[in-house]
């Protein structure tokens, strides 16, 4: 039997890390907040772990504009502690995990969402492991599967190959039969870079284009993720065969500055794509799909999520900070 806390008026506090303003790491403060009961399609969840992203320091920073005082945090893994009237696939007790657009509120020990977020974790997916991994494993896999389907066999350029997403997609790359070019920033991320799939590793400071022709008989690839942005956006198109496709997903080094058709057409007639993981997983049917895909690779051992950094909920801005400087490597998690 479900049970439902809808008619339950109790208030509860939580702690949590909010932010009334934008701006670096300082803005983040460690604060205790009221939290509810469910009302109806809502569950409340209590976190064991919670995911720490590049694009939580967009939101952060004001980037990526959001509705002040806010949350942080789109992704965590918990227990089940309330369902509201109307949830039927999670019950109190369920372990799950979710990632969520905003309004944010993933940092904090507990929280109330919309349950359709939610999904049932698998035995054997630890919440450490799910925590770290919803967001960046369902970004690799819209990324290799919907934004350009990637085919054995063929290469593919990925920017930050050493980091959150870059880890997971070389693996889930390599695993699909692709052939990984990975771009990092310094020797020791080039040799996580070659343990995660990657066939070769060029340093950001290499020739990058013409390695890359070199690397393809001088064809070019079919396909260039890239999270860093303004400064490789160019560097990027070069790399691309005619009818290529330029994925840009992300923006470490800022946004991409405009650029007009006739870029595209000199180079050979080239795709750009700008994608966002929640136009991939708007319903819950393709949430399902999205997360059961993740789960399947994880579970067959083809792709190992390896959480490096962990932090105390409460640090929330130190891990942001080690974040921003590119001194972590996999993923990163804060614990409640």
């Amino acid at each position: 039997m479900i049970l439902t806390y809808s008619w339950i008026s109790a208030v509860s506090m939580t702690k949590t890390i909010r932010l009334d303003e934008f701006g670096g790491p300082e803005v983040l403060k460690w604060t205790e907040v009221a939290t509810g009961d469910p009302g109806p399609g809502e569950a409340r969840v209590a976190h064991t772990a919670i995911g720490v992203n590049l694009i939580d320091t967009y939101f952060r920073s004001g980037l990526y504009p959001i509705e002040l005082p806010s949350g942080l945090g789109s992704e965590a893994a918990g227990v089940v502690s309330a369902v509201g009237s109307g949830v039927d696939h999670v019950q109190v007790g369920d372990r799950v995990a979710y990632v969520t657009p905003p309004p944010l509120d993933g940092y904090s020990e507990e929280r109330l969402l919309d349950a359709a977020r939610l999904v049932k974790l698998p035995q054997g997916v630890e919440d450490e492991t799910a925590a770290a991994m919803m967001l960046k494993g369902m970004t690799s896999w819209y990324l290799l599967h919907r934004s350009y389907p990637v085919q054995v066999g063929q290469w593919i350029v990925l920017y930050a190959a050493a980091g959150g997403v870059g880890s997971i997609l070389s693996q889930w790359a390599s695993g699909i039969g692709a052939r990984v070019i990975g771009i990092v920033s310094t020797e020791e991320k080039r040799e996580v870079a070659l343990g995660h799939g990657c066939e070769h590793v060029l340093l950001a400071e290499e020739e990058v284009v013409g390695r890359v022709r070199e690397l393809t008989d001088g064809e070019g690839v079919p396909v260039v993720y890239d999270s860093i942005g303004r400064d490789t956006f160019v560097q990027s198109l070069d790399c691309l065969r005619p009818h290529g496709f330029m994925v840009s997903f992300g923006n470490a080094s800022g946004l991409v500055e405009p650029f007009t058709p006739l870029d595209l057409q000199t180079r050979g007639s080239l795709y750009v794509t700008r994608p966002t993981l929640w136009n991939f997983i708007a319903t819950r049917d393709e949430l399902i799909e999205a997360s059961s895909a993740l789960f399947n690779m994880v579970g067959s051992g083809k792709v190992s999520i390896e959480v490096n950094q962990r932090y105390p909920l409460s640090s929330a801005a130190e891990a942001h900070r080690d974040l921003e400087a590119r001194r972590t490597t996999g993923c990163t998690i804060l614990s409640p």
